[in-house]
């Protein structure tokens, strides 16, 4: 049986190894079993090296030096995890590497060590001047709005993670201080003299296109700019917009044939969902669009797309590109903005928003 004893009542233990001559020393200690080699021989010395060693223990986690508690390094690794697996399908790859890259170049070096109550508000300021002097340093110019929104917003979900886990019991405050809004523009729309314009290019270019192998696409974007223009619909939100989203009435006050929206929100932002727009453009190209409709209603539920996206003859869908891989010319969100832009400098145009597909009329 190996030699032991204990010291400072009973709080460390001294003992040997088989086959080694130099004694050890162990403690339990804030919730771990913490052991040395006291590299003495003799031991009265191992003893008193023992004795200071515990001391030494004991001001670490004064200091906070010891954890006693979970670290962000090992919420993040759980969240990690959790989100690879949870995400699947969900989300790209591209996607899930950046969230990984994040954490680990950046959040994991500056949060690592820390205890999860550690981490406040004013830890996170730190952090976001110390992202912005190291990005001066290297780049000469500071981390992006959009970079530092990505990264705090992977910092809060591996924060939600630590409290699901109970290793945490609320979320810091991560809102940024002195600072009212990331936009100081605003977004440019066209008069109501420049919108006919646009619109008088793109029928035009309908009735009469480069080639007639474009003339269905054509007549999409035209179709496109009316409804996005009367409705106010975003880009992704008109492409979303399915059959079974929006009913044909009478508008009785107007005398007009309108499309009213009754769709959930996942479709339609709630300023886009009572909104009432004018059909009448959209129905003047297929005279027997009305009944192709209600046949494809039936058909198939209502779940295909009121503005058609993509190539007459249905090619497959890349979904991270929005694009077509066969197939006849496509009507992607990359090529609608490139038909738009040019029509733009055709009519002498020269307001165009941002996305280049959402139409401002001003009042």
């Amino acid at each position: 049986m190996p030699e032991q004893y204990s010291i400072l009542g009973g709080k460390v233990h001294v003992y040997k190894r088989p086959n080694s001559s130099l004694w050890q020393c162990s403690s339990y200690f804030a919730g771990k079993n913490r052991r040395t080699s006291t590299k003495e021989e003799s031991l009265s010395k191992a003893k008193e090296i023992a004795e200071d060693w515990y001391l030494q223990l004991r001001g670490k986690l004064r200091t906070g030096e010891i954890k006693t508690e979970k670290t962000f390094r090992e919420a993040s690794e759980l969240f990690l995890r959790e989100y690879d697996i949870i995400t699947q399908g969900q989300r790209s790859k591209d996607y899930l590497k950046g969230q990984h890259w994040r954490s680990t170049v950046h959040l994991v070096p500056f949060f690592g060590h820390l205890g999860l109550s550690e981490i406040t508000a004013g830890k996170i300021q730190e952090y976001r001047i110390h992202r912005h002097e190291e990005a001066m340093a290297k780049r000469g110019k500071p981390p992006a709005h959009n970079t530092m929104h990505q990264e705090l917003v992977v910092l809060r979900q591996t924060l939600k993670t630590a409290i699901r886990q109970g290793w945490l019991d609320h979320l810091p405050d991560l809102s940024e201080p002195y600072r009212s809004s990331p936009k100081i523009s605003h977004r440019a729309w066209f008069s109501p003299e420049e919108y006919k314009k646009l619109y008088e290019a793109t029928r035009k270019r309908a009735h009469e296109p480069k080639q007639e192998r474009y003339k269905w696409e054509s007549e999409q974007l035209h179709d496109y700019v009316l409804f996005s223009a009367n409705t106010g619909l975003r880009p992704d939100e008109a492409r979303r917009l399915q059959f079974r989203d929006v009913a044909i009435v009478e508008d009785e006050a107007l005398g007009q044939t309108i499309l009213r929206s009754r769709c959930a929100a996942s479709a339609v932002s709630a300023t886009a969902r009572a909104c009432l727009a004018p059909c009448a453009p959209l129905r003047e190209r297929g005279p027997d669009s009305a009944r192709r409709a209600r046949t494809t209603r039936a058909r198939r539920g209502g779940d295909q797309t009121l503005l058609r996206t993509g190539p007459k003859n249905g090619a497959f869908r890349d979904r991270q590109t929005s694009s077509f891989r066969s197939g006849s010319a496509s009507f992607s969100r990359r090529s609608s903005t490139k038909k738009i832009s040019g029509l733009i400098v055709k009519a002498g145009l020269e307001r165009l928003t941002a996305c280049g597909t959402r139409t401002y009329v001003s009042a």
